[in-house]
């Protein structure tokens, strides 16, 4: 089993992750393999891989499974599934993966979004984008009159460890002038392959002197925080577009700024985020609530109680402003674990609308032959024993479709506003 986040106790330090994102159909071009299927090629070779996929689900998923559907699926894979794949002329992992796509989605709960399998690339690609990483530059910019003008540099990339910054002017990418390229160009410059090195050249915006680096294209990990406007003066808003492994430390990069203009109030936007590793949920709640006590624990259907425990910070890193989070129904997992927390423990009001009914924890499956497959293992509960509900967290105050995002931010600044005066 492949894994990404360590939960804190139980499970032997049971290795898992906790994501939220609709996933489109297993099955695609990515199944295809190298060698054409042979007529000989043993059905028992294809039953036996899957009664191995079924043991993996039967060992480890989160919701029963009924023999019955196995059952079922054979006999569709004899009279239609394999029939159909050998006219196909397709190779022999091609139907081992696609069929085992198909076994996946045939047993899995109707309403499970995350479970599927994975060949071997496609995983690869799934594990990137679950962990929140990019293997680029971390450059994003537009063309004026002069170049390339940087407008958001990602600060794990090593453009940014190297000394670009926001504002600055890129001239030239490899000796070739921006202003020749044109921008789509520039732009697919800045994204190479995997430890390319790129030269740049560029105009730094507060010297305006003209320096040269060569950053490498690297694998890193997204910043997911970001300061927004509120409109109100005292109220501060951090917007986090997903959980990833840093997360933590970009908030906790902001909330020293943010405490040193004493705040009277804190909007933190999880509107679209998809969740991404209990882990980072349970670390920026320390942030905000009692130290050293339990924040939630997973349970599996055949595995224990797992508790993830707020860890200790110094007293200056604990915040106490009055809070309010922004919810809608695409705030899954992570993101809604640490709303309904918060909710529970009266630390902050929940405003917007039903969350996506998406705390469970999953977990990456390495099989034999180099494929996986992504499974729900556990269900997510709060301290008292009670399950995060499957209809999602419900808000304190519910908010009509038709706000804008930007008038959100500014009416929950504004009721922070007035709480903080007496006014509520």
């Amino acid at each position: 089993m492949r894994s990404i986040v360590v939960i804190l106790c139980g499970w032997g330090m049971f290795l898992s992750f906790l994501i939220f994102a609709p996933l489109a159909s297993s099955v695609d071009n990515s199944f295809e393999g190298i060698s054409i299927v042979d007529s000989q090629t043993s059905r028992d070779q294809y039953l036996s891989y899957f009664e191995e996929v079924y043991k993996q689900m039967e060992d480890n998923y989160y919701f029963e499974l009924d023999r019955a559907d196995f059952d079922r699926f054979i006999k569709a894979f004899d009279q239609k599934i394999f029939p159909s794949l050998l006219l196909e002329k397709k190779s022999n992992d091609y139907v081992r993966w696609r069929s085992a796509a198909y076994l996946v989605d045939f047993l899995k709960q109707p309403d499970d979004l995350f479970s599927r399998f994975l060949p071997p690339k496609p995983a690869e690609q799934f594990a990137q984008e679950v962990y929140g990483q990019k293997t680029d530059l971390g450059i994003e910019g537009r063309m004026n009159k002069e170049g390339f003008v940087v407008v958001f540099i990602e600060p794990r990339s090593t453009a940014y460890t190297q000394g670009l910054r926001k504002d600055d002017i890129i001239l030239r990418i490899d000796g070739e002038s921006v202003l020749l390229m044109g921008e789509e160009k520039v732009k697919a410059k800045l994204v190479p392959l995997a430890e390319v090195k790129v030269r740049i050249e560029y105009i730094d915006a507060l010297t305006r002197t003209q320096r040269v680096i060569a950053p490498e294209s690297q694998e890193y990990y997204k910043q997911t925080a970001f300061l927004k406007p509120t409109g109100v003066p005292d109220i501060y808003c951090l917007e986090i577009q997903k959980f990833n492994r840093e997360s933590n430390e970009d908030i906790g990069r902001f909330l020293p700024l943010i405490a040193a203009k004493n705040p009277r109030g804190l909007v933190i936007d999880l509107r679209n985020n998809p969740g991404g590793p209990p882990l980072a949920a349970l670390l920026i709640s320390a942030f905000f609530l009692p130290n050293e006590e339990v924040f939630a624990y997973f349970e599996g259907r055949h595995k224990p109680r797992s508790e993830l425990v707020i860890p200790k910070l110094p007293d200056q890193f604990h915040y106490d402003w009055p809070m309010a989070i922004l919810v809608n129904d695409k705030t899954g997992s992570a993101s809604e674990l640490f709303s309904g927390v918060m909710q529970a423990r009266k630390r902050a009001v929940i405003i917007g609308s039903d969350t996506a009914g998406q705390v469970l924890l999953k977990s990456i499956f390495d099989m034999s032959d180099g494929s996986s497959f992504a499974m729900v293992v556990a269900r997510g509960h709060f301290p008292d024993g009670r399950p995060f509900p499957f209809d999602g967290v419900k808000p304190d105050e519910y908010v009509p479709a038709d706000v804008s995002a930007d008038g959100m931010i500014e009416n929950a600044a504004k009721y922070l506003f007035l709480k903080a005066n007496g006014r509520l």
